[in-house]
């Protein structure tokens, strides 16, 4: 029997992390003598592994204070974790399309910037753990579009690429699709507008998680 494998990318298609990511970057230039980075720009970089991400961000800092920002945006996000201010809600109709697709008999797996402790804390937060089978995070892969996470991910699941579709809201995770050899659907709830996501391969992008499941079950 074919494995169904369906990848989704974490922050900006199935939870809401904006205030949080920017709020934490914030603090992390703050505590690493930078400027504050414009907030639209930061929204751009969602879904690169963190040094990446601040490296784009901050491009002409020197290689120790980029990591200076790192370390700083980690303590930031971990300590909002632990007070109880973290604010990452899912989407509205995600949780529903989730257990849709499980029933239906869907492999379910994440490829996410963030970190293992991240993701599982996301997820167990919103009580999704046990409904995905592969967790790929950029703690163990080069960073989005690198088609690493993917790979990983098919290779748990004993999926083909034919059969494996990534799900993303950022051209990143589109792209990263393209290389793995994957089908690619974009979400319109995100970080980047539709017409990037098409324009880098997505096939379509659902306006909403409903439409996304009418998507994969068609």
């Amino acid at each position: 029997m074919t494995t169904r494998l369906a990848v989704f990318d974490c922050d900006g298609t199935l939870s809401d992390g904006q205030a949080a990511v920017c709020t934490a970057m914030d603090v992390a230039f703050a505590e690493a003598g930078l400027p504050a980075p414009d907030r639209h720009k930061v929204r751009r970089i969602v879904g690169l592994s963190l040094p990446h991400a601040i490296a784009q961000l901050a491009p002409d800092a020197a290689p120790d204070v980029q990591m200076a920002a790192v370390q700083a945006y980690k303590h930031s996000f971990r300590s909002a974790r632990l007070d109880g201010s973290l604010h990452e809600p899912l989407f509205d109709g995600i949780e529903e399309l989730l257990g849709q697709l499980h029933q239906a008999g869907w492999v379910l797996g994440v490829a996410t910037g963030k970190s293992d402790r991240g993701l599982q804390a996301t997820l167990a937060t919103h009580g999704l753990s046990g409904l995905f089978s592969t967790l790929q995070t950029a703690d163990r892969h080069p960073s989005k579009p690198h088609p690493a996470m993917l790979e990983q991910a098919m290779e748990e699941a004993l999926a083909q690429p034919a059969s494996t579709v990534m799900i993303g809201d950022t051209a990143y995770d589109i792209e990263m699709a393209r290389s793995a050899g994957t089908r690619a659907l974009g979400v319109a709830w995100g970080y980047h507008e539709p017409a990037e996501l098409l324009a880098a391969g997505a096939e379509a992008v659902a306006g909403s998680p409903a439409e996304l499941g009418e998507m994969l079950h068609g």
